[in-house]
């Protein structure tokens, strides 16, 4: 990422991305100044260092920029909560503090020199020349709105920071046996010889009554509270929503069609094939032959060629290998008729065509309905901006969203009790369109009965919506959700039973008896597989699974969840395959991911060993009252 931004850097965005992420090795410890005692209540205290609510929010934002563009749409804080990003930036921040204060306690420093040798050497602020530019430092720095002095403080702590974070990790290297024994962790495989059960083999359950229906429900109550649900409204402007076919003359069909005949069909193609001579002479005497009779296949042969040697290909008269070859071709009646000898790059030729597909005039009436839609989409590309701005001064004149769609000719859809995902109260899917994800989640950001800025639809659409109703997540009651419970019942019930008598199986193997002759009292499928490598994803027993096989030792019997149907797997280790080599076999790659693994685990210790030496503080309320702001 970073040489890409370096290669970027005479763009204005790649000098402002860079900037970003420089600061945000340093996010703490520029909110005071920035913002002056604006929400400066201490979120995090470790020793004299303080991590205030306003740093503690610039590192959450851009937390949260960074995921919404990891996955292509703005997340929502409640998003962002269920992804643990306020977890995360706290742990950060912590880690931070306490590597600050160790610094502090150090008396850790930087030369004036040095930290403008490293303000120099950051290419956002390089002109031209290659050198710091002065005036770009601060075009740069005005564009992500903050002061010379706040980016020369940050940059400074981050240059400080850095000297004990590198002086733990820097150059670390993971030692030879450690190496060793992660290549032949890796490359290890199993043969495992297993039992497959599934539910055919249970004999017939008899459904809970009631009142255990009832205690099965309420144990499991979550799962059946109702979401939240929205009713909304949608208006979509589009140039195919606008476009109506029947306003199109079918005159001014004709005329279009008459005009672009070329578009409608598909020219006449030959086959060609070319059979080149050393002389005129020599290719007049072969044109004789074939006119008196003889074959061109022979005429062929006796050159010494094959046919696949002398054809060509297939080509309309545009697109032939040469004018002159494309004009003999096209003069041939049949595909039983030679051409005249004409020049040819690499000497006299005769030319003949094999197969001909004539012209392809797609007839008026079979293409009047595409040509139709098409004349309407480009007049109402023409008008779309204007029904646009019609919608909007109506509704500044007040008009309600129905209304204004009214006037201008708009299609209103009304889109009942729909949560997050999409979904209606039955759980089904609901149709909304090319832009679904867009609508749900304005629509769980909007309020009820209220005129929200329409989204973007494609690239020159228009989507205007309003909630009109709201209804809260609530705890549904047993009688409202019964067939969903029964059916739950059946399902726990019947993985209950499946691994109790799969317990029963691998116990019983454990204790010494035979696999076979066990499976085999009951029926049971029993297979082997070979070679089963770690983290792979077999058929069978998945990922998960194939993780349940390298759990145990030599010999080693458990049950695992086959990754697909409800099935149990009872497996026994038959054999541990350790691979040829050491851990020299690794790739670079592979051995430079390990030694920065382990430099992170040192300095993961190293900010532990500092929260023990510094106790940290946090301020649960100072951070609620940051995610407010």
């Amino acid at each position: 990422m970073l040489s890409t931004l370096r290669d970027a850097s005479k763009g204005w965005v790649a000098k402002i991305l860079l900037l970003l992420l420089v600061l945000s090795f340093a996010v703490w410890g520029i909110a005071d100044q920035l913002n002056g005692n604006i929400g400066g209540t201490t979120v995090i205290e470790a020793g004299n260092t303080k991590v205030t609510a306003t740093e503690y929010r610039l590192a959450y934002d851009r937390q949260i920029s960074v995921l919404s563009q990891r996955l292509g749409q703005r997340i929502s804080n409640e998003q962002a909560r269920l992804f643990g990003i306020d977890g995360q930036v706290l742990g950060r921040l912590v880690g931070g503090a306490v590597l600050d204060e160790q610094a502090r306690v150090m008396k850790l420093g930087l030369s004036e020199d040095r930290l403008a040798s490293l303000i120099a050497e950051d290419e956002a602020f390089q002109g031209l020349s290659g050198q710091f530019d002065r005036g770009q430092f601060r075009a740069v720095l005005n564009n992500v709105g903050m002061r010379e002095q706040d980016y020369i403080v940050s940059r400074q702590q981050a240059a400080i920071r850095q000297q004990v974070a590198e002086a733990v990790s820097d150059g670390m290297t993971a030692p030879k046996t450690f190496l060793d024994a992660l290549f032949q962790f890796q490359g290890q495989t199993r043969d495992v010889q297993y039992v497959s059960i599934d539910e055919q083999s249970l004999a017939e359950i008899e459904m809970a009554d009631d009142a255990g229906l009832k205690a099965f429900f309420e144990e499991n109550k979550a799962d059946y509270r109702a979401p939240e649900y929205r009713t909304f409204k949608v208006v979509t402007l589009t140039a195919q929503t606008l476009a109506n076919p029947d306003d199109i003359a079918m005159d001014d069909v004709r005329a279009e069609y008459d005009k672009n005949q070329d578009l409608y069909s598909t020219p006449e193609t030959r086959t060609i094939q070319q059979l080149v001579f050393d002389d005129k002479e020599a290719a007049n005497v072969a044109r004789e032959r074939i006119l008196a009779g003889e074959t061109f296949e022979a005429a062929v042969e006796a050159a010494g060629r094959s046919m696949s040697d002398v054809t060509l290909g297939t080509f309309s008269k545009a697109d032939a290998p040469s004018t002159e070859i494309g004009d003999a071709a096209f003069e041939l009646a049949s595909t039983t008729d030679i051409s005249p000898v004409i020049d040819g790059l690499f000497g006299p030729i005769l030319i003949r065509v094999s197969e001909i597909i004539k012209e392809d005039v797609k007839p008026f009436a079979a293409v009047s309905d595409e040509i139709r839609r098409d004349m309407a989409l480009v007049e109402a590309q023409d008008i779309l901006l204007n029904v646009h701005d019609g919608y909007e001064d109506a509704r500044a004149g007040g008009d309600s969203l129905d209304e204004a769609a009214s006037k201008q000719k708009l299609e209103v859809k009304t889109f009942e009790l729909v949560d997050r995902q999409g979904l209606d109260n039955n759980g089904q899917s609901v149709d909304i369109g090319d832009e679904k994800s867009a609508i749900i989640q304005a629509v769980f950001e909007a309020e009820e009965n209220t005129e929200n800025q329409p989204l973007n639809a494609g690239r020159d659409g228009f989507i205007w919506y309003e909630v009109t109703k709201v209804e809260e997540s609530r705890d549904r009651d047993f009688d409202e959700v019964k067939d969903r419970v029964q059916a739950d019942w059946l399902i726990a019930e019947k993985s209950k039973q499946l691994s109790a008598e799969a317990e029963r199986l691998a116990s019983a193997i454990r204790d010494g008896g035979d696999m076979n002759a066990l499976a085999a009292e009951k029926s049971y499928p029993v297979e082997s597989k070979f070679g089963v490598a770690r983290n792979a994803d077999d058929a069978d027993f998945g990922n998960a699974g194939v993780g349940e096989i390298f759990a145990v030792g030599p010999q080693g019997v458990a049950v695992a969840e086959a990754a697909t149907g409800n099935r149990r797997l009872v497996f026994k280790i038959q054999a541990i395959n350790t691979p040829l080599g050491n851990g020299e076999t690794l790739s670079d790659q592979e051995t430079a991911a390990v030694n920065s693994a382990v430099g992170n685990d040192l300095l993961d210790q190293l900010v532990g060993r500092l929260q023990n030496e510094f106790p940290v503080s946090i301020n649960q309320s100072a951070i609620q009252a940051a995610l407010l702001q």
